[in-house]
């Protein structure tokens, strides 16, 4: 089959990332003499300069990792609702959902204390190592990508009327920013230098220094700065101002943490995916349910049927994520991942497209749905010139995609893959003093009591964001992962059911996509479209007709529009290692040798 690039073979190192500039800075920390967590760190300070308008400082980062093959962990670097974030005070702002931008929907920021507690257990570079090429980019200028400068179009409004820092900091001479010409960060170089002379005032101990700039951050000027500008209101996509919750002491009682991966086997695979706070254990769910189906592809292709079957699979699949997940003890997790309970959902499965959203009762619990979702489904879209909590900034039946990902694999078997996101250029106003922005995760939750994913202080939303791993023979084989918000793991599936099929990793990538929009969005307005399917029309003219003959609602998004997959591989046998990046869009990169 066709593919827009060769899947890359090597045998001292891998690294794909949403960004060319991501995956070269991590690529260069490869070659002196860095390992996969220090390559990944690297990445992730760079995709927050270069990829602003998908992630920055201010947002989060969970990751899968393995050490050396060692099981798989999770870290989580998603931060928790501020000890204000009460139902109540937000309903008495007159407030039904959180709102998707501005400084109520912020969590604890989560990127920085992830990506530094990676470093400091399983990195060996310093922080300035692992920092010096953002700081570059800040300082020094990059190439604004085309999307981010539209994304700047698109809010120039806000910026304006409502966000001045912003503005100040996007616009300069309120002028917007050229796609490809270079554009600088300056004041986000000061606030990493000001963290650094703080790590380094510590002494030359490395660990020392990581946990100094932790502090500094958490403790320090940068949560200071953060609890100042959060007593200001700003306007958010309510479509009023409001000051935020989130205060210094919030950031200085919360830390990233690790947790047990969950782990499901498929044959001699295993998918590794984090808990039921994120909505990764929909692919699993997904994947069990299309246990014993023939899911074929022809020359690369799917065909109708495989994405019939995988679509009617991911609506059961994110019915259950709607009215089980959440960052609460009690999720039925087990349950809904056991083949006892696939089975019984795959009775729902027919031949024609299901219009309906059909949670199920695991271990004969009765599922409780938001009153937003059980009103009925929503198309509401949002005035494309306000505030904008989602990525995607443009919520028609193509989606762009958002976040960013990167995955690495070094040549001693270490493997990380992390889907950093959160502060968005478009999601919050600039903080002047720090260069970056909060992000808006907690639009995520919901405000009726007594649900999974309710918001309540202290607690992580139930978010999108879903690296994977997987394991063949018990031994790390694989880290993939995309941007997409609730498409994620839609898109993963589709790489999965490919690569499983027989495709390369740039062949299960360039494959054609598709995803189902209909179920409720995790972002703000919170809308769905049922019996929407949204396919690459080089599935072909043939099975998107036979898809409408099953009475799916088929969008035709072109042909390459959907996912921004990434991936790596580790051949536990011959330690061949593997790397393949998506070409959609123009931006993502493998590198390796």
């Amino acid at each position: 089959m066709f593919t827009t690039r060769p899947e890359l073979v090597g045998t001292f190192g891998m690294v794909a990332s949403t960004h060319w500039l991501a995956s070269a800075s991590a690529m260069a920390v490869l070659e002196d003499g860095g390992n996969a967590f220090d390559a990944a760190v690297t990445a992730g300070f760079v995709l927050q300069v270069v990829e602003p308008h998908l992630n920055g400082p201010g947002g989060e980062v969970p990751i899968i990792f393995s050490a050396a093959g060692a099981a798989p962990r999770v870290l989580c670097g998603q931060g928790v609702a501020p000890a204000g974030a009460s139902i109540e005070h937000y309903t008495d702002l007159g407030l039904s959902l959180v709102p998707g931008s501005g400084l109520l929907a912020a969590t604890v920021p989560g990127a920085w204390d992830g990506w530094l507690t990676l470093l400091r257990d399983h990195g060996t570079k310093s922080l300035r190592d692992v920092l010096d090429r953002a700081i570059g980019y800040a300082r020094d200028g990059f190439p604004l990508v085309e999307r981010a400068a539209h994304t700047i179009g698109l809010v120039s409004d806000l910026f304006r009327d409502h966000w001045p820092t912003s503005a100040a900091q996007w616009m300069p001479d309120g002028v917007l920013p050229a796609p490809g010409g270079r554009f600088r960060n300056p004041k986000l170089a000061d606030t990493w230098e000001w963290l650094l002379a703080a790590a380094e005032a510590a002494g030359s101990d490395r660990e020392a220094q990581i946990e100094a700039a932790r502090r500094a951050w958490s403790q320090g000027f940068v949560a200071a700065q953060i609890d100042e500008f959060c007593r200001s209101e700003f306007r958010d996509d309510s479509g009023r101002d409001h000051a935020g919750v989130l205060t210094g002491a919030d950031m200085a009682s919360w830390e990233a943490s690790y947790e047990d991966a969950v782990v499901a086997d498929f044959d001699e695979w295993s998918l590794v995916k984090a808990g039921a706070w994120t909505q990764g254990p929909a692919l699993v769910q997904q994947l069990r349910l299309l246990e014993g189906y023939d899911l074929s592809y022809v020359d690369g292709k799917p065909t109708a049927e495989t994405v019939h079957l995988a679509v009617e699979a991911a609506k059961l699949a994110f019915a259950d994520r709607e009215a089980w997940y959440g960052d609460v003890p009690d999720v039925p997790l087990e349950t809904l991942l056991s083949r006892a309970y696939a089975s019984e959902r795959r009775a729902l499965i027919s031949d024609s497209a299901s219009f309906d959203l059909r949670p199920g009762s695991p271990d004969g619990r009765e599922p409780l749905l938001p009153k937003h979702i059980i009103s009925g489904p929503s198309t509401l879209i949002s005035d494309p010139t306000g505030a904008i909590g989602e990525p995607t900034v443009e919520r028609s039946g193509v989606t762009r995609g958002d976040t960013v990902h990167v995955d690495v694999v070094d040549r001693w078997g270490n493997m990380v893959s992390a889907t950093p996101s959160g502060g968005w250029l478009q999601s919050s106003p600039t903080i002047p003093s720090l260069g970056f922005c909060l992000g808006s995760r907690a639009q995520m939750f919901w405000l009726d009591k007594d649900l999974p994913n309710s918001l309540a202080p202290g607690k992580r939303p139930r978010i999108t964001l879903s690296p994977s791993m997987a394991l063949r023979d018990g031994r790390p084989a694989l880290a993939f992962g995309t941007p997409g918000g609730d498409q994620q793991d839609q898109w993963q599936l589709g790489f999965w059911l490919a690569h499983r099929a027989g495709l390369n990793l740039q062949e299960a990538i360039d494959s054609p996509m598709w995803h189902s929009n209909a179920f409720p969005s995790s972002f703000y307005p919170r809308a769905w479209t049922p019996g929407e399917l949204v396919i690459e029309s080089r599935a072909g003219a043939d099975v998107l007709d036979a898809l409408r003959s099953r009475g799916h609602q088929v969008v035709d998004a072109g042909e390459w529009t959907l996912g921004r997959m990434s991936a790596v591989a580790r051949d536990a046998f011959d330690g061949l290692l593997r790397a393949g990046a998506n070409a959609r869009g123009a931006q993502g990169y493998a590198a390796g040798r």
